[in-house]
C-alpha cells in the first residue's frame, strides 16, 4: 500500500508538470512504474492507461479556453492513433530489455527536440500544392505540410504505442513547425492527440493480457486530478520557460531507464 502511495505521489507530480507543456508524461510514468519493479510490458500498458486519463482531463480544460485546433487533432491524431495500436500490439516482438533501451533512446531524442528553438507563426503566407493543406481554426491560419507531418506522425505513433509514451514531445514542435500553430494552441491540441494515441496504444497492449487494474485504476484517478490541475496552470504559464527543465529531466530519466535495464539483465 505504501509502495502504491509513493508511486501515486510521483505520478501526480509528473501529470501536472507534463500536462502544462503538452508532453503527457507517459515517458516518466513508465520510468516510475519500471523502477517500482512492475514488469516492462505491464508498465507500458499502465502508463498508456493513466496517460489517457490525464490527457482527457486536460483536454476538457483546454477546450473550454478554445485552445484545441480540432482539424489538426483529427488529421494527425487519426494517423498517430492507428500507428500506436500497431506499436502496442507488436511490442511483444521485443524483449523487456529491448523495450527499455528503445525507450531510453526516445527519451534522449525527445529531450533534444524540446531544446530546438521554435518560433510561433502568427501569420502564414498561404501556399498551395500537392501535399499542402490550408485551413483556419479560430483566429489562426494553418498550413499543414503532409510531406513532413505524415512520416513523423507514423513513426511517433509506432514508437509511443510500443513503449507506452504519448509522443507529445514530438507532436508539439511538429504542430508549430509543420502546421503553423501557436505554442499555446499546440499544447492544447496535443492533449487531444495524446488521448487518442495513449488509448490506442493501451488497447494494443491490453489485448495481449498486460492490463493490471489493481495499479492502473487508482493511478488513473490520480492523473485525472493532475491533468485538470496542469491544464489550468498551462493557461497561466508560458511553456517555453519549462522546456529546458523537461529536456534535462528526459535525459535523466533515460539514464535511470538504462541503468534499470542493465540491472534487470544482470549486467550491473
Amino acid at each position: 500500500m505504501i509502495h502504491l502511495i509513493i508511486v501515486g505521489i510521483l505520478i501526480f507530480t509528473v501529470s501536472v508538470l507534463m500536462t502544462m507543456v503538452g508532453k503527457g508524461g507517459g515517458n516518466f510514468y513508465v520510468v516510475i512504474l519500471a523502477m517500482a519493479n512492475i514488469p516492462m510490458h505491464q508498465a507500458a500498458t499502465t502508463g498508456q492507461f493513466i496517460l489517457f486519463a490525464a490527457a482527457v482531463a486536460a483536454m476538457v480544460i483546454f477546450q473550454k479556453n478554445k485552445s484545441v485546433a480540432w482539424p489538426i487533432a483529427v488529421l494527425i491524431g487519426t494517423i498517430t492513433a492507428v500507428s500506436a495500436l500497431g506499436g502496442g500490439y507488436y511490442s511483444h516482438l521485443f524483449s523487456g530489455f529491448s523495450l527499455k533501451i528503445i525507450f531510453a533512446v526516445m527519451l534522449v531524442t525527445a529531450g533534444a527536440v524540446m531544446l530546438i528553438p521554435v518560433t510561433e507563426k502568427k501569420s502564414l503566407t498561404r501556399k498551395s500544392g500537392f501535399g499542402i493543406i490550408n485551413f483556419k481554426s479560430g483566429s489562426e491560419n494553418h498550413r499543414v505540410n503532409l510531406w513532413v507531418a505524415l512520416p513523423v506522425t507514423v513513426l511517433t505513433g509506432l514508437g509511443s504505442g510500443m513503449v507506452g509514451v504519448s509522443g507529445g514531445s514530438f507532436l508539439v514542435p511538429l504542430m508549430v513547425l509543420a502546421c503553423g500553430v501557436s505554442m499555446h494552441t499546440a499544447v492544447g491540441t496535443a492533449s487531444a492527440l495524446i488521448a487518442a494515441t495513449s488509448f490506442m496504444g493501451f488497447a494494443g497492449h491490453a489485448v495481449q493480457g498486460d492490463f493490471n487494474p489493481l495499479w492502473a485504476v487508482p493511478l488513473a484517478f490520480i492523473t485525472i486530478i493532475g491533468g485538470l490541475t496542469g491544464g489550468k496552470f498551462a493557461l497561466e504559464t508560458k511553456p517555453k520557460h519549462l522546456k529546458k527543465i523537461f529536456a534535462y529531466t528526459n535525459w535523466l530519466a533515460a539514464f535511470f531507464m538504462i541503468i534499470n535495464a542493465f540491472h534487470t539483465k544482470g549486467i550491473i
